[in-house]
This record gives C-alpha cells, sequence and structure tokens, in this order.
C-alpha cells in the first residue's frame, strides 16, 4: 500500500517541476513512511512513497523499471492474484528479482498491454506506468474504486496523485475555484460523486477506468470492466448459500497473505463478523480484532463485538471514541482534498490508529451492505417499487393521504401534519432516480432552495442526476433491487464509504482489505435474485446471515442494524458547539453560498435542545474547514 504521484508535461522539458515533485511526494508520506522514490526524465516525473507489505527488501523499491528499460511504474494496491500469475509468467520463461506483486504487474504489462492485463488482475489498486519508447503514460484504476486516483490536465500539462493536497503541491499554480455542481451534490449526498472533486480543475478517474496520456493530453479514458445485468444464477437459495461461503472464504484467504501483522476490524454487525469467522476458520492462530465504541449507548457496539470475539477466539481489543476525536476533522479533510460529511470517517480513523499500534493489514467488512441489501432505504425504494409495477401506487398515495387525514383529526399530536410529510411519502409522486436521490438526500431539492444563495443556484445551475441516472440505465436488466444496489456499488460505495475507510487507514499508514470487495465475490453477489437478498418482511441481508449464521451465535444476526457513525447529537452541543459555531459563522465564502440566516436558525435551535440538526450542520461544518485549509477561492 502506497503513494503515487507524477506529471507528463506537454513540452519535453519541465525540470522547474522536480523541486515540487519532491515536495508533493512529502506530503504523502504518511501513506508510505518506509520507503521512497522518484523518477524523472524529460517532461515526467513520477514519485511514489511505500508502505511495505509484500516483500519487505529493496526489490519492492519504486518506481520500478521493466528489465529491458522500456516502462516504469508506480503502483498503489495489491494484486491478490499475484502467485498464481507468478507461476504462469515464470512458465513462459520470466524470471523475478523479488517476490513483490508490482514486477508481477509490471512484467503482466509488458506482455499483454493494459487491457489484456486489466483483465486478469484481482485486487485494488491504482497505478501509473511509463512507456519511455512510445512516450505515453498508462494510468488505470480498480473494479470497486477501493484506492484513489485524481487528476488535473493544464496547459503545461497532466498531473496525479493518489491525494489531492499532493497535486497542489506538485503545481501550485493549480486554480483553487470550486465545482459548483459538486458542492451542490456534497450537500445532497454528503460526498462529492465521481468523477467530480471539490475543485473544477480536478478530477477522479472513476473505478473500473483507465487511461492514456500523451504528449501531457489524455487521449483516451475507456471504462475496463463492469457487471453483467444479463446472466442471473440459476442457483437455488441453498446452493447459493453454498457457492458464497466459499467465494468468501477463497477472498478472505486471498487477503490474509501478507509479510507484515495482520488483524481485523470488528465492529459487531454483520457484515465484519463474517469476515472475522471467516479469518478464524482460515488462521491458526487466534485473530487479532480491534473494536471501538461510545459512552452513548445508542451509538456503543461494544457488547455484540465483545459477544462475537468470544465466541471465535479472537485476540480482542476495544477502546472508546471520545469527543475531542473531532479535532481530527481538519487533519482529515486536508487529506480528502474536498467536502465530506460521513461522520463515520471520525470513528474509522480512531480504529485504524488503534490496531496500528499491532497491525500494518486490517481486513474490514465493507461492501456487504451494498451488494446484499444492507439498508433500510432498500426496502422503501423496492416496495414503492412494487407498488408502481402492479400500478397500485395512485391507490397507495390516496391511501397515505387518507391516513395522514385520520391522524390529524382523531390522532393525540397537536401538530397537524401536511401531506405528503414525511421523505417515503414525498417520493411518491417523483419518479425512479428523483426518488432514489430523495431517499438518500441529506439536503432534499426543496430544503436547498430555501438556502442557497440566488448567487450560488446561478453557477451551480439545474440539479443533476447524472451520477445516479447513468448506473441505474446501465443496470436496467437487472430486478429492481439489484439496479438500486448497482448504483449504490458505483456512487455511494467507492465516493464515501471507500474513500472513507482509505483516508482514515492510511493517515496512520494501515492498509486495510475487504473480501467483500473482491471483483468475483461481486459479480456473483449481483447474480443473485433479489428475493435472496431482501425479503418481502423487510429482512436485510437474508442471505449472507443465513449462509453464516452457523459461524455466529445463535440469534446474533437478529438484531436491529445500527451502523457505524458517532453521537453527533450530543458532540454538537457540547465542547465542539462554539467551534462549529465559529467556523460557519465567520466564514466570509460560506455567507456567499449560502442564506446565513438559516444557518442560525439551526443552530440556535440545535443547541436550544428541543430539536436535533446535526445530520444539517456537520456538512456545513466539514465545507467550512475545506475551505479555510484549502484557500478556496469563490
Amino acid at each position: 500500500m502506497c503513494g503515487i504521484l507524477g506529471y507528463l508535461a506537454t513540452t519535453p522539458d519541465l525540470s522547474e517541476l522536480r523541486p515540487q515533485l519532491d515536495a508533493a511526494l512529502a506530503s504523502l508520506n504518511h501513506r508510505g513512511p518506509d520507503d521512497n522514490g522518484t523518477w524523472a526524465e524529460g517532461g515526467l516525473g513520477l514519485g511514489f512513497v511505500r508502505l511495505a507489505i509484500l516483500d519487505l527488501s529493496p526489490a519492492g523499491h519504486q518506481p520500478m523499471q521493466s528489465p529491458d528499460g522500456r516502462f516504469v511504474i508506480v503502483f498503489n494496491g495489491e494484486i491478490y492474484n499475484f502467485r498464481e500469475l507468478r507461476q504462469q509468467l515464470e512458465a513462459a520463461g520470466e524470471r523475478f528479482a523479488g517476490h513483490s506483486d508490482t514486477e508481477i504487474l509490471l512484467r503482466l504489462y509488458q506482455r499483454e498491454g493494459l487491457e489484456r492485463c486489466l483483465a486478469r488482475l484481482r485486487g485494488m489498486f491504482a497505478f501509473a506506468i511509463w512507456d519511455r519508447q512510445e512516450k505515453t503514460l498508462a494510468l488505470a484504476r480498480d473494479r470497486l474504486g477501493v484506492k484513489p486516483l485524481v487528476y488535473a490536465a493544464t496547459p503545461r500539462g497532466f498531473a496525479f496523485a493518489s491525494e489531492i493536497g499532493a497535486l497542489f503541491e506538485l503545481l501550485p499554480e493549480l486554480p483553487r475555484r470550486p465545482d459548483y455542481v459538486a458542492l451542490d451534490q456534497f450537500l445532497s449526498y454528503q460526498y462529492v460523486p465521481s468523477p467530480r472533486t471539490g475543485f473544477d480543475a480536478i478530477r477522479k478517474l472513476p473505478p473500473a477506468h483507465a487511461m492514456q496520456v500523451r504528449h501531457g493530453r489524455v487521449e483516451k479514458l475507456f471504462r475496463y470492466w463492469d457487471i453483467s445485468h444479463q446472466a442471473p444464477s440459476p442457483l437455488s437459495f441453498a446452493d447459493a448459500c453454498a457457492a458464497l461461503r466459499e467465494l468468501v472464504l477463497e477472498s478472505t484467504r486471498l487477503r490474509m497473505v501478507a509479510d507484515v501483522p495482520l488483524g481485523a476490524f470488528l465492529s459487531g454487525g454483520v457484515d465484519s463478523s463474517i469476515i472475522v469467522a471467516a479469518m478464524a476458520r482460515l488462521s491458526k492462530q487466534p485473530i487479532k480484532t480491534y473494536a471501538i465504541g461510545f459512552a452513548d449507548e445508542r451509538f456503543n457496539e461494544l457488547p455484540h463485538a465483545r459477544q462475537i470475539a468470544r465466541h471465535l477466539g479472537t485476540e480482542h481489543h476495544e477502546a472508546l471514541c471520545h469527543p475531542e476525536a473531532v479535532d481530527l476533522l481538519p487533519r482529515l479533510i486536508r487529506h480528502l482534498g474536498e467536502p465530506f460529511a460521513d461522520n463515520s470517517i471520525l470513528p474509522t480513523y480512531h480504529v485504524s490508529r488503534f490496531a496500528r499500534q499491532d497491525v500494518t493489514v486490517a481486513l474490514t467488512g465493507d461492501g456487504g451492505d451494498e451488494l446484499f441489501g444492507g439498508y433500510r432505504r432498500h426496502h422503501h425504494i423496492w416496495r414503492v417499487e412494487t407498488l408502481e409495477k402492479w400500478g397500485l401506487l395512485p391507490l397507495w398515495r390516496k391511501l397515505r393521504q387518507a391516513t395522514v387525514a385520520l391522524e390529524n383529526r382523531f390522532g393525540s399530536s397537536p401538530t397537524r401534519r401536511v401531506f405528503p410529510h414525511t421523505h417515503a411519502d414525498q417520493m411518491l409522486a417523483m419518479d425512479s432516480v428523483a426518488r432514489f436521490r430523495h431517499l438518500v438526500a441529506h439536503y432534499t431539492q426543496q430544503d436547498k432552495a430555501h438556502l442557497l444563495t440566488p448567487h450560488f443556484r446561478q453557477l451551480a445551475g439545474e440539479s443533476s442526476l447524472a451520477n445516479l441516472r447513468d448506473p441505474w440505465e446501465r443496470a436496467a436488466g437487472a430486478d429492481t433491487l439489484n439496479r438500486w444496489l448497482y448504483v449504490d456499488s458505483q456512487t455511494y460505495l467507492p465516493d464515501d464509504i471507500l474513500a472513507k475507510v482509505d483516508i482514515a487507514s492510511m493517515a496512520v499508514s494501515l492498509e486495510c482489505r475487504s473480501p467483500f470487495l473482491d471483483h468475483k465475490v461481486v459479480e456473483f453477489a449481483m447474480s443473485l435474485p433479489g428475493r435472496y437478498k431482501l425479503t418481502p418482511r423487510g429482512r436485510h441481508k437474508h442471505i449472507l446471515k443465513e449462509a453464516f449464521k452457523d459461524w455466529v451465535p445463535p440469534g446474533f444476526f437478529d438484531r436491529n442494524k445500527m451502523g457505524f457513525s458517532a453521537p453527533l447529537p450530543t458532540w454538537l452541543r457540547g465542547d465542539l458547539a462554539p467551534i462549529m459555531r465559529e467556523a460557519i459563522a465567520n466564514n466570509a465564502t460560506l455567507s456567499e453560498w449560502f442564506d446565513t440566516r438559516q444557518l442560525d436558525r439551526l443552530l440556535d435551535e440545535h443547541l436550544a435542545g428541543p430539536h436535533s440538526h446535526s445530520k444539517r450542520l456537520w456538512p456545513f461544518y466539514a465545507l467550512a474547514i475545506w475551505v479555510q485549509e484549502f484557500k478556496v477561492t469563490a
């Protein structure tokens, strides 16, 4: 696991960038404290920092050059099938200097080219390979978007990095003008969807995409992999459970290969418990597990983590996450490089730092919710679209309207509700994609209409649904639930969940691996009927719970989902309250974008106690920190 960066100038020589290459590399040191290196020639510069996981010897040093001297690679990630690929390459006559997966990847690329090479990789990765003969730079990102890669195309040339902050170190003149469409989307989703970033001049390479750059210009950008929706699995439920167990065991086994200490996050939820149970089956030694909790019992899963740890016989470690963890937000925003308001990044950082005291690699349960229907929204959207499929949606809307009227007339609440009042009722009159956005939005379109200034609305334009509509249309052959799970796998999973885990873990030089994100597991999961994952009664992740129920204590999977988030309502009424108010109220840029009277009202109501607006206030706190840390110009 590493950090990478580089540039390719439009002119053959750009020697004045070489000192900036070193400065940019220093900004990524947290991603790779064990080693670093650079390569520069003509208009090209490459940089690399290393967190040594496989082949700790100098043979794993990067940038790495092919034996014939033609190709040079910088690579971040892990190729989990590198041993199998090595055997095949050795049978074809290749010989290797060390046993790193970087050397395997470079030799495979040399033999087969970019597209055929990518098709054979099983892992998480972001890499760049310079062809010294053709003067081209090839870049690629893994299928699910586990590892990040951002880039900027400027008049002087092309630059890329693992983090946005490194791009500004590499190209100090890079404009800091925000992408207003991205900021509008951030308010909706609490993250910025790919390929946008918070900056107009910087883009993310989307998951499962590769590109070729020549003479400092992007020559080709393409998707190299996608999930098929045309061949649903014919397996019975029982056979699918058996196949899923074998796939998870195999992907877990591949991710337990390391030359450094290894452990696992154990929240006590379904997904992490399954992964730790698989690890326990594969290991002769007790697995090191790490869990954090909160003093607020409404958010504390430590008792559940403790129960599964005892059952599996792990070497279990626990710690509490306290409010001072929010002091970390400016540091995390600097690593993220854009506004990000998923508050679970705080406990994720805390558990990563806690685990890093003992291990260098930690396995996680990430991906289980998005592949197997773990969120309440999956049941809401499935129910509404099933009603729509059978032509019953107008009748249901009238029944809901009548129900609200009866509650107003005979209920005990002094407040009269106006239909449609709830999220679930409001979405009944929307089309599919707008309906889904309404379900996941932290600020709805109606909310934003009252909050955004005319200046911001003019710059952002009409709120775009393209980031949801594009994957929704690509999944046209899937059943209703799988269609929306695919949308989650292309949006929320890479741009929120995986971005959060990468930044929080790499900030403390910890590598995280998730067996559920093996592309063979993903392809199998997406081939299963939606009814295997979500029952009509609303049992989420049904096949996961049934396939692995014998690996955990009886009834362990039957409790309600808690989620992995911080107790913000309490924290934002405590010591953090004045810090948050000052950050928001004194930010001149935010006052140009938003109606500050509305923000003041939310702050006052939240601090007064009757109403909790923590989820509404946190995005603005994160946004204010981003504007300050990156000197964003409006």
